[in-house]
């Protein structure tokens, strides 16, 4: 599992674009994202890579190093 921190999403709407971007990675992807906190959590079989990638042609770019959640 990967956690993510995502400085621009901030309320439910960008929580959905991000949802919906990393799905085109990895449909079966099981996704949580907590906007007050930033973070969005990953269970994929997808690389940090990829999901990176989606995340910042989606305009979410991820900060720092993810940690294993």
């Amino acid at each position: 599992m990967y956690l993510f921190t995502v400085p621009n999403m901030t309320c439910g709407g960008c929580a959905k674009s991000v949802t919906k971007a990393l799905q085109i990675v990895d449909a079966a992807a099981k996704i949580e994202t907590d906007p007050p906190k930033r973070e969005v959590r990953v269970e994929s079989s997808a690389t940090e890579a990829d999901l990176r990638a989606v995340l910042t042609e989606a305009g979410y770019p991820a900060e720092g190093a993810p940690a294993a959640a």
